[in-house]
């Protein structure tokens, strides 16, 4: 007996496989094994059902799931349910951070009495975060295929990633090719199509942990020696790659071979944030990025990657195109040198070095046709080289730039552009860095400015995260700083002879890219000058040149903050080194821009405040003296916070004005009250009584009699005030009664007594007695216009008087009025 007739009789004997066809209906048994899930489903468009169970307990469904709970019978209500239905065979994988709890094995897994018809067989993988599942292919590799086409053994692969947002074809694949393995991020389904009535090739591919891709999918490939070409798809082809996402290709190429990579067919979407952009990277080279529209590298040698990048799309139409790209890749052995021509014309006072870094090598460099070890490429030069069996590795290219005058009148007017240029990919590795060395005349000054906007400098912690660093160092060589862009300096400027060094950060490639824009100007009153401008929430830290190493000796550095309005500047030293000094003192001064005083001052041997507030832009100056031994290195940290004395002032005006308010509100309040007595007075008449005395009617009643009221009553009078010369005259004038008896005044308070009618003396007068008013047409006298703020009594001061308060009780005089004035009563009577 054959192998595969042994095969076949022991899944019968297992599964109890049957097959019977009685008047148009199909009948089979099918025993799934453990952990496997069969899914029968039906296409749209038949009426064909597929029962379970016998007898009255037969169910019949449109589609069926079995699972690994024993043998299940089926019948297909339909003579050939392998036209209408079709078979998924699924099983699931899970991964740890470490392991796998399986592996893809190609088995029918109790699907033999399924055979007749289309099978798909299953595997659903899950990683745990962050790490990818990988799904190794080493043993047969695959082969990417367009999803139209088939397989020539009709076994057909297929990968997805599942994501939040859907599920995404990573691929369609073929047996034997160049792919060696496969990671998905997070979750995937790797699938394996059958016909009808084909068997299932037996066969394995290891499930193991992945990397931590960044990536929608990393595909690995192994190109073979010799000539060799792979054609790829991007995932979801001939559609849209996903929206804002990667997918990663990376190349194992043989020594000695060079590759290029050519794009067959492309769409590119329109893009509403980012942009499409393809990334290569390898060890030597580094990484360089290339828009679809470029043309791509033709010889690259070596490993390498390529990720695509697409954009966030605008899908807003229906008819707005997608991202998807068709490119192959192709290999071949380097058995002819590779020429190169460099043309430096276009980059004006540029010269370039290449230099062989490992003797051992198999690099071979030429130039008219010399084999040489170093190559100099002098500016506004166009020259042919050859390269063979060079990898990236091997060759180190160096760019360099000198800019210089002899006189402040030579020197450029405009500031001159630092970029690093763009060589010809023929060269066998990146341009790794470029030299710009910076001479201004005697006493001049070198200013740096970022064309980007701002400068950071790469201290403890503020790293430069950029792609790219750039190295300030004085003319004999003293190292300045690392600075990088985007951060809070504005402008550098240095007293002397400068070289700026621009060099990738790790293994990536130094693109093409302006960094500095470079001035020669006159002379300053420091040796280094610092413009800084912080951000509210941004802590800046600012280190002395040179820094871990001390400033020179009798230097001195100046950073000009500037302070928004509204806020105030907290500095703080986490690290100050200070020596000891042979001459002079080091020291560390605070002065307010526009001020002749300082308000901060410390030398080496003084301690240092732990904090300095400044609530405007100001001056940080330091100086270094001769040291004896160490050095004098600062690191200051600058915050920027709200003006805390501008709050206090905000608080304080807001307090003032509500009290003015109130203020303005009470006094409001009192002019109201005392408008309405004014006007409740301004009611009142006068009343002139023609006996001598004249009252108000009202609140205040008549006036009382001498023996109701105590006017007359004194507890002592002084002799000064008592006046006998005018009573007696009085008396001899028949006005007054008695003299030295004392008689209440009951007659008006004018100066100048009214006339009084002759027909009744004084004598016949009855004292304190009401008289009848007397109307103006009986010749009474007239009312004295007497206006109601008059308080002072009319008789001078030839009467001796007396006060009497009035009963009425007043608001404070907010309108310049008084109350109504006091009584006045001269000693005597009528």
């Amino acid at each position: 007996m054959s192998l595969s007739a042994a095969r076949v009789a022991l899944q019968i004997f297992l599964l109890t496989f049957a097959v019977l066809n009685v008047s148009g209906v199909q009948k089979l048994t099918v025993t799934p094994d453990s952990g496997t899930i069969f899914n029968i489903s039906r296409v749209k468009g038949s009426t064909c059902t597929v029962c379970s169970g016998t007898g009255r307990s037969q169910q019949c469904y449109p589609s069926v799931q079995l699972t690994d709970n024993g043998a299940v019978s089926l019948e297909f209500k339909c003579p050939r349910p392998q036209d209408v239905f079709s078979v998924e065979i699924v099983r699931s994988i899970a991964c740890t951070t470490k392991s796998c709890n399986g592996d893809i094995i190609q088995t029918e897994s109790g699907s033999l009495p399924l055979m007749d018809f289309n099978r798909i067989f299953t595997w659903n993988l899950k990683a745990s975060a962050p790490q990818a599942f990988q799904i190794e292919f080493t043993k047969t590799g695959l082969r990417q295929i367009n999803p139209s086409e088939s397989c020539p053994d009709k076994h057909t692969y297929s990968l997805r990633a599942l994501q939040a947002s859907g599920e995404v074809a990573i691929g369609t694949y073929c047996r034997t090719g160049t792919i060696s393995s496969a990671q998905v991020l997070n979750h995937g389904r790797f699938s394996l199509d059958v016909p009808a009535k084909q068997n299932l090739q037996n066969s394995r591919f290891d499930v193991s942990v992945g990397e931590e891709i960044k990536s929608l999918a990393k595909m690995k490939l192994i190109l073979p020696e010799g000539t060799s070409s792979s054609e790829l798809l991007s995932p979801n082809y001939p559609d849209s790659f996903p929206d804002d996402d990667l997918m990663e290709w990376e190349f194992q190429v043989p020594a000695k071979h060079n590759t290029a990579v050519q794009f067959l067919k492309h769409m590119l979407p329109r893009c509403l944030k980012k942009r499409t952009a393809i990334e290569y990277y390898s060890k030597g080279r580094g990484a360089s990025v290339l828009r679809l529209t470029d043309s791509q590298p033709a010889q690259i040698m070596g490993n390498f990657s390529l990720t695509l990048k697409n954009c966030e799309m605008d899908r807003r139409r229906a008819d707005s195109p997608g991202l998807s790209l068709n490119f192959k890749v192709s290999a071949a052995r380097t058995s002819s040198p590779v020429l190169c021509s460099v043309d430096l014309k276009k980059e004006k006072g540029l010269s370039l070095y290449i230099e062989k870094m490992r003797p051992g090598s198999d690099c071979e460099m030429k130039m008219n046709s010399a084999t040489q070890g170093k190559i100099a490429l002098p500016s506004d030069s166009v020259t042919q080289l050859s390269f063979q069996d060079c990898l990236p590795e091997d060759v180190q290219v160096i760019g360099r730039r000198v800019i210089e005058c002899q006189k402040l009148k030579d020197c450029p007017k405009a500031p001159v552009l630092l970029a690093v240029p763009a060589l010809p990919s023929c060269l066998p590795a990146p341009l790794s860095s470029v030299t710009w060395t910076l001479r201004p005349p005697p006493h001049g000054t070198v200013e740096l400015r970022s064309p980007t906007g701002t400068l950071k400098r790469s201290l403890p912690g503020q790293p430069c995260n950029d792609s790219i660093i750039l190295k300030v160092a004085e003319g004999d060589g003293t190292a300045f700083g690392h600075f990088c862009p985007q951060g809070a300096i504005q402008k550098v400027q240095i007293h002397t002879n400068v070289s700026v060094t621009a060099s990738s950060v790790g293994n990536k490639a130094l693109r093409p890219q302006p960094v500095l824009t470079a001035s020669l100007r006159e002379e300053i009153r420091e040796n280094y000058i610092f413009s800084v401008s912080p951000k509210k929430g941004v802590p800046v830290r600012l280190a002395t040149p040179g820094w871990p190493a001390g400033m020179k000796s009798y230097s001195t550095v100046s950073w000009i903050v500037f302070v928004p309005d509204k806020m105030e500047a907290h500095l703080m030293f986490p690290s100050r080194n200070q020596p000891k000094c042979s001459n002079r003192h080091t020291n560390i001064r605070v002065q307010t821009l526009g001020s002749q005083e300082e308000m901060y001052s410390r030398r080496e041997d003084e301690g240092a405040d732990d904090e300095i507030i400044v609530s405007e832009s100001f001056y940080l100056n330091m100086s270094n003296c001769m040291p004896e031994r160490g050095n004098f290195s600062v690191i200051t940290k600058i915050t920027l916070q709200k003006n805390k004395n501008l709050m206090l002032t905000i608080i304080l005006s807001v307090v003032a004005a509500l009290l003015a308010i109130f203020l303005i509100v009470l006094g409001v309040v009192c002019v109201v009250i005392s408008r309405k007595k004014k006007k409740k007075l301004n009611h009142q008449v006068s009343i002139y009584n023609p006996n001598g005395t004249s009252f108000l009617p009202g609140h205040n009643g008549f006036p009382k009699s001498r023996e109701d009221n105590e006017s007359h009553v004194y507890a002592s009078i002084e002799d000064t005030l008592v006046y006998t010369h005018l009573l007696r005259r009085g008396e001899e004038m028949g006005v007054y009664g008695e003299v030295d008896t004392y008689r209440s005044f009951t007659g008006p308070t004018e100066p100048h007594k009214p006339p009084v009618s002759t027909d009744a003396g004084a004598d016949d007068l009855a004292v304190g007695v009401y008289q009848p008013f007397v109307p103006p047409s009986q010749q009474a006298p007239p009312v004295p216009d007497r206006p109601p703020s008059q308080g002072r009594s009319m008789v001078d001061n030839e009467v001796y008087h007396t006060e009497v308060q009035s009963e009425e009780e007043h608001c404070p005089d907010v309108t310049g009025s008084s109350a109504l004035g006091q009584r006045m009563e001269p000693e005597g009577g009528d």
